[in-house]
């Protein structure tokens, strides 16, 4: 990306010309801004956003020191590394800070340089480091999280946090208490906020998440896109992005839970994962948008999100259907992949091998949830949508409890074991969760997990938990008992409906602009749309149709093309228009399980029979228009206004020149 690019810029900020001269000349590895007051300074430090800022004497004596507050106060250069260089000698002490503001002073560093060091240059640099300090500063100040993820040798530690409901409750302490453990511990390098689990309310991840940072930990926001519109996550990235916040998991999120006040709350999923990971890209490349007939472009962000994927679903389709949208997911922007939970070490070293076979270089940490009997057997049936535990894992679990310790040194070991398995198999990292495990259980895991780390092969026959009859992506290595990279046989042969045989037929006729009936009815339907009664009538005709056959919600922005004439605005409870959520099982819906088929499932079986079952990762399909709600979605088709439309690149009819007289 462009501000990934850029030359790293630092702003000098001093009276004296010779002291402008000096650290200028220090600094030849950077683009330097020279600003020689304060009113100066603290323009160019708000409209240019330097990367670090370098702060000496202002006149009169004080300045210095107050433009200093003003820079970590204000809101776009609080998160600015900001070193105070000063003039060291006898000479100079009537332009040094006073006692006082030397105590109250709020800097990443302070540095005196004697008079001697302006005889050379290359003296100065040795003498005092400037580069090097401001270079750790930056460091410092970047994404520990980032970091390590790239890093080949690092191995990255995540530390899930769950925050309770209510405003001044204890558990909002006992989880300050985690994160103020994990930060004098030093072997977590990021704490995980949960954003409302289950889709009941609790403390805002994002006001947790900005405490978390002020505790010494950085912090890995999730972000849900159950409760918000686009309006309200563009709102929410810009706050944190401004709170030096970085670190984003975009999820669908859980339905909504029927634990809010006066009852279940009102979904919203107005945008799915891949579409805000989209408006991330966008938000770091510096968003565009109108005001009046200008088009202005906002400061860039340095936003780094993550996205998730469920490779523990039984079927073919449903599995196929989630690598269908992480593939959306990472071409949108996703910079990490944290898989949905699960068990069986064959579907973690599955994402590895789609990664590999699709050369996506994209870091994947493995998930690890420290899992008691009680919770297993819970989401063994389906309690928690997602999550998948097999009757063999329960069988182990029952056993293991009988222990004096009731199980608990057989699943903290357990959980050590599947951090070697992830670090041998060559994930980037461990996202470690469980309900209320201490930071000591924490590291015993990472202890444990590194010293079992060197024979994970061994380990791969523990962690074989397969669902009868599922469907492995890829062949199996008898010699491993992981996988190939030879993709398995997709030996399912579902038969299509006889209604999507129709709408196929009737798509073909209507909506292909190549054919005849296309023809005819774009100048027919280009009168229709600038006429009063003739748009009302068919506006109403359209609706009656499409309620009776597709569930029509009458949205305008109609997505039937997509989804192989399956409704995602009305048959999935999620909205989802670019793939399933996590939280299907056995085929189902998450919200109606053993009543309504997910979605998704049914498009991929729909359009299997005709071979074209990979078309649902075809594309991105944008978030709906909501400026076309209650509009004929046909004629916002042929007038060129609807997204497939714009796909496509319909345009709307020609006008008919008026002859002349």
């Amino acid at each position: 990306m462009e501000n990934e690019n850029k030359k790293t810029r630092v702003l000098v900020i001093g009276s004296e010309a010779a002291y402008q001269e000096m650290i200028g000349k220090s600094l030849d590895e950077f683009e330097v801004l020279s600003a020689t007051s304060e009113d100066e300074g603290l323009t160019l430090a708000r409209k240019e956003r330097p990367d670090a800022i370098v702060l000496g004497y202002l006149e009169p004596r004080g300045t210095a020191y107050g433009l200093h507050r003003k820079l970590r106060s204000g809101w776009i250069t609080k998160n600015t590394p900001l070193l105070i260089v000063e003039m060291g000698g006898d000479e100079n002490s009537d332009k040094r800070w006073t006692r006082q503001e030397a105590l109250e002073m709020d800097a990443d560093d302070y540095i005196t340089i004697s008079a001697d060091d302006s005889a050379s240059i290359s003296l100065l640099k040795e003498t005092i480091g400037l580069t090097e300090k401001i270079t750790v500063r930056m460091d410092e100040r970047a994404s520990t999280l980032k970091g390590k993820l790239l890093e080949p040798n690092d191995f990255c530690i995540t530390w899930e946090q769950i925050p309770g409901r209510g405003a001044f409750e204890i558990a909002h302490d006992e989880v300050l208490d985690n994160v103020a453990q994990a930060a004098a511990g030093g072997k977590v390098d990021a704490i995980s906020v949960t954003d409302n689990p289950g889709g009941n309310p609790a403390l805002s991840t994002e006001m947790l998440c900005v405490q978390i940072r002020k505790a010494g930990m950085e912090p890995l926001v999730h972000l849900a896109c159950r409760d918000k519109n686009r309006s309200e996550i563009e709102s929410l990235l810009c706050g944190m992005a401004a709170e030096g916040i970085k670190n984003i998991l975009v999820l669908t999120g859980d339905y909504s839970g029927s634990d809010a006040f006066e009852g279940l709350a009102k979904p919203v999923f107005d945008l799915d994962p891949p579409n805000v990971l989209r408006l991330v890209e966008k938000m770091n490349d510096g968003l565009e948008h109108k005001a009046g007939r200008k088009t202005i472009k906002l400061a860039a962000t340095d936003l780094y999100a993550g996205a998730c994927v469920s490779p523990f679903k039984k079927l073919e389709s449903e599995l196929m259907a989630q690598y269908a949208k992480l593939k959306k997911k990472i071409e949108a922007g996703a910079k990490f992949v944290i898989p949905q939970l699960g068990y069986d070490a064959r579907k973690f070293h599955e994402i590895l091998t789609w990664l590999k076979v699709n050369n996506y270089n994209v870091p994947v940490m493995m998930n690890i949830y420290v899992l008691p009997f009680g919770t297993g057997r819970f989401m063994n049936g389906n309690g928690i949508p997602g999550c998948i535990v097999t009757d063999k894992q329960v069988a182990e679990l029952a056993e293991e409890k009988k222990a004096a310790d009731k199980g608990k040194s057989a699943m903290l070991l357990k959980a050590a074991k599947m951090y070697a398995l992830g670090k041998g198999m060559g994930m980037a990292g461990a996202h470690i969760a469980g309900h209320g495990i201490t930071y000591e259980q924490v590291e015993f895991i990472i202890d444990k997990g590194e010293e079992l780390a060197a024979n994970w092969e061994s380990l791969v026959t523990e962690f074989d938990y397969p669902q009868e009859d599922g469907f492995y992506l890829f062949e199996k290595d008898e010699k491993t008992g992981l996988n190939t990279e030879v993709y398995a046989e997709r030996m399912s042969k579902p038969k299509a409906p006889l209604m999507y045989k129709f709408t196929r037929l009737a798509h073909h006729l209507i909506f292909e602009e190549k054919s005849p009936v296309f023809k005819v009815l774009k100048p027919v339907l280009g009168w229709v749309d600038n006429s009063t009664l003739p748009k009302h009538i068919m506006d109403y005709c359209e609706h009656m149709a499409k309620v009776s056959m597709f569930n029509c919600m009458n949205c305008g922005d109609c997505a039937l093309f997509d989804t192989a004439y399956v409704c995602p605005m009305s048959q999935c409870p999620k909205s989802q228009r670019n793939g399933p959520c996590g939280g299907s099982y056995e085929g189902w819906c998450e919200v109606y399980p053993n009543e309504k088929k997910c979605i998704w499932v049914q498009a991929y079986d729909r359009l299997k029979p005709y071979h074209e079952e990979d078309n649902i990762a075809a594309y991105t399909v944008p978030p709906c228009n909501w400026q076309l709600w209650q509009t004929s979605s046909w004629l916002n088709f042929y007038m060129g206004r609807d997204h497939s439309a714009k796909r496509l690149g319909i345009k709307p009819p020609e006008p008919k020149e008026t002859p002349q007289k």
